[in-house]
């Protein structure tokens, strides 16, 4: 158990990347699931604080892209987001 003196924050998080939206979904509702805190662009807390980023694969493709259209779409869409929707991703990558 974690003392009282060590409090947990962003600064340290786990990165997920998850393959299809039910791997997305299956480990966002792991960590949400029972009333834990949602919060913007694929990050969630668990029940301890500790924090987690849940990024499809897609998205990370799309920010890597050499086409920076690309990247900026799929960034643009992914701000609306709490939990990343791949299908929205992928229409956006499209234009």
């Amino acid at each position: 158990m974690l003392s009282a003196t060590f409090k947990l924050s962003e600064a340290f998080s786990f990165p997920v990347a998850t393959i299809d939206q039910n791997e997305t979904d299956r480990y966002w509702n792991a960590i949400v699931g029972n009333g834990e805190q949602e919060n913007e662009r694929g990050w969630c807390r668990d029940e301890r604080g500790s924090s987690w980023q849940i990024t499809p694969m897609v998205l990370i493709h799309a920010f890597a892209n050499s086409d920076r259209a690309i990247a900026q779409r799929g960034f643009d869409a992914m701000v609306t987001m709490k939990k990343i929707d791949i299908a929205a991703i992928e229409a956006a990558i499209l234009g």
